[in-house]
């Protein structure tokens, strides 16, 4: 039977590089997007895009048209998953699809009131066959979101306290949604994805003084200042309101779990923080030092 696969979020951290390992093993994918002028930017050549939207009922059934693989990406401003998730969902499966693989999130299991439960929950309730990567924090949260923060003023502002984050490179979770997506034996799986180690953001900033070069501190801002903060910069609410509960979580210690899944499934061990801070070290040097 043939495996064609749509991967949502296909321009995001995680969809992106999943696209590319699918689309360099030579596998049927597609890549949903909200707008064909976004994929232009972030698809690999030769990769077929397809209009999707989760707020846009009508891309549905199009875009789910001779998939029977989704690989699911949560958009994390959308919080109402009943009211946008869960009728993409039912459309997918009346289309065809019969396997979703669904990128969610460390502790779910324990947290029934976030967004990913529900999707996960709601899955199951379609008797859809799954496999549920559920991440822990990315590292490539420091190098887009917290970027600017660490690039124009040398500090890490996130509001976690001291608790510790057992960190995971999106990379990694890309590799293992492939293996996923392209290999049997993973079905009705849940997968507990982290890095080898967990950090707090005192460590995490000294590891970025050391190989940058220059100091970076970590700030350690109130849950208020940093929401302002994140308000003044643009963000949505509903995404600020996600980002405040992945914090707190953190900071409530509730983030440290390390598992060996990485390792099993990849065998390998997971990439480290010092590995993520070096190659995606352009992320935090200013234009000016650029010249340099």
């Amino acid at each position: 039977m043939s495996n064609n696969i749509l991967v949502t979020g296909a321009t995001g951290n995680v969809g992106s590089e999943v696209v590319r390992l699918l689309n360099e093993r030579r596998s049927s994918v597609k890549a949903a997007v909200r707008s064909h002028s976004a994929s232009r930017i972030r698809l690999p050549s030769g990769v077929e895009s397809v209009e999707f939207d989760f707020e846009q009922p009508q891309s549905f059934e199009p875009a789910f048209r001779g998939i029977n693989t989704l690989f699911l990406v949560r958009p994390p401003a959308i919080s109402q998953v009943k009211k946008y998730i869960y009728p993409a969902l039912t459309i997918a499966q009346a289309a065809g699809v019969d396997r979703i693989v669904f990128l969610s999130l460390l502790g779910v299991e324990r947290m029934a009131i976030v967004p990913h439960a529900k999707i996960e929950a709601y899955i199951k309730f379609l008797g859809l066959t799954y496999t549920f990567l559920r991440a822990s924090f990315f590292m490539q949260n420091l190098s887009t979101t917290h970027s600017q923060d660490i690039r124009d003023n040398n500090e890490i502002f996130v509001p976690a306290g001291k608790g510790k984050t057992s960190f995971i490179d999106v990379r990694d979770i890309a590799a293992i949604a492939v293996k996923v997506l392209t290999e049997p034996g993973h079905e009705d799986r849940a997968y507990a994805l982290t890095g080898s180690e967990a950090l707090d953001y005192y460590e995490v900033a000294e590891i970025f003084t050391n190989i940058l070069g220059r100091q970076i501190v970590y700030t350690h801002p109130s849950i208020l200042n940093f929401a302002l903060k994140m308000y003044v910069r643009g963000l949505q609410p509903g995404l600020i309101v996600v980002m405040l509960g992945i914090y707190t979580t953190a900071r409530l210690g509730l983030a440290a779990k390390v598992t060996e899944d990485v390792r099993h499934l990849l065998q390998r061990s997971p990439i480290s923080m010092e590995e993520f801070v070096r190659d995606y070290r352009a992320s935090w040097i200013r234009s000016s030092q650029h010249q340099l």
